[in-house]
């Protein structure tokens, strides 16, 4: 299963408008898609509250996992969500 890990950039961190767009690209790609911050236990990023539940701040790691056929593609749009200083 393909991986990635991401950096938040987002001043505020996962949070409202942030999450609900993470959320809503994860959801779009119809693949299982997971998000972990630290050793914490994976949950599915097209849930919103599944996500903001993690707590992510600004310059949390989080850990990304998706898969299927174009995971590695969903990956790559996924951390740049979460790359993105909006």
């Amino acid at each position: 299963m393909p991986e990635r890990r991401a950096v938040v950039q987002s001043p505020v961190g996962l949070h409202a408008r942030s999450a609900a767009l993470f959320t809503k690209t994860a959801a779009a790609s119809g693949l299982p898609v997971t998000i972990s911050k630290g050793d914490g236990v994976p949950v599915p990023a097209a849930s919103i509250l599944s996500v903001l539940t993690l707590n992510v701040g600004h310059g949390d790691e989080v850990t990304l996992r998706a898969d299927g056929d174009g995971a590695e593609t969903v990956l790559d749009e996924l951390v740049a969500v979460l790359e993105s200083r909006e």
